[in-house]
């Protein structure tokens, strides 16, 4: 039978195009508010004896959380064979380890919250680094879909004489696979975090730089302070305005506008999270890991 897909949230243009490379059909979704802020879901298209495709980006993760469990728990209740679902931006990835005394590993919690409901998961990028795989913390099979071939082949296309710049150590694996895949140089910032939006950034040698077109990468771009800093760094060496990609397009308050207004000659991110600066369509790229689920 043809996989039954729900876009939730509004995401429709992923669902959309899922939809269509999966042969499947695309199902209606109720999902709304009663006046005292509890959520109400209800399927408008039946799920009985079918696979269930839940798409579902999480940017926005909390108020996002409690029905996306209603909607896959009442999935099972009216009989669906099984219940995926298709986060393309996965949250509570960062806070991987203790910091500070006190804390909790937030990614294995957010982890533990949702594995129960769904039978897999699908995602992009998500941000991997003392956590080296999703089913460290996923009791589900969890598949990472990425981007960085979408990227460098835009990269090779659009951008002249790129360099492109990692903005820590963190990123590194990322960007040097996407620089190889756009047969471009790259180099990596010297980043210290003093707080949410407190970041000082270093450009090691910037001046052999000069004549490339500096391209900013990053998976996820929240408050922007990073680029932001890094921006300011580039415009002092004379550099030209850079290019900023991101993979996922958090924008944490006016976090776009104050990098267009920084100098960001182009901002451009992948369809993970609708924004007004997606570009690069990731809908391939989770389809062929959703047949896989699919047919497992």
């Amino acid at each position: 039978m043809r996989p039954l897909l729900f876009s939730l949230f509004s995401h429709e243009e992923i669902a959309a195009a899922l939809t269509e490379t999966l042969s499947g059909d695309l199902g209606k979704i109720n999902i709304r508010r009663f006046p005292d802020g509890e959520s109400y879901v209800r399927y408008e298209t039946s799920v009985e004896a079918r696979d269930i495709v839940l798409v579902c980006t999480l940017d926005r993760p909390d108020e996002k959380f409690l029905p996306l469990i209603f909607a896959a728990a009442a999935a099972r209740e009216n009989g669906a064979k099984t219940v995926g679902l298709v986060a393309p931006y996965l949250a509570y990835m960062r806070q991987d380890q203790r910091f500070q005394t006190g804390e909790g590993v937030t990614a294995k919690h957010f982890a533990a919250a949702l594995s129960p409901w769904i039978d897999w998961l699908v995602t992009i990028d998500p941000h991997l680094h003392r956590i080296t795989a999703l089913s460290d913390v996923y009791s589900i099979p969890a598949v990472a879909a990425h981007a960085a071939p979408t990227v460098s082949a835009w990269i090779k296309q659009h951008v002249v004489n790129p360099v492109l710049v990692g903005p820590d150590s963190e990123s590194e694996q990322w960007v040097s696979d996407t620089a190889n895949g756009a047969g471009a140089p790259y180099l990596i910032l010297e980043k210290t975090r003093r707080g949410d939006r407190d970041v000082a950034v270093s450009v090691p040698q910037v001046e052999q730089w000069r004549a490339h077109t500096p391209v900013l990468v990053d998976d996820i771009i929240s408050t922007a302070r990073t680029m932001i800093e890094t921006v300011g760094h580039l415009k002092k060496a004379s550099m030209s305005a850079p290019v900023c990609i991101g993979v996922h397009a958090v924008f944490a308050g006016t976090a776009y506008h104050d990098l267009l207004a920084a100098g960001a000659g182009r901002i451009v991110t992948t369809n993970t999270i609708p924004h007004e600066s997606n570009v690069l369509d990731v809908s391939s790229l989770l389809a062929e890991c959703v047949r896989f689920q699919l047919r497992a």
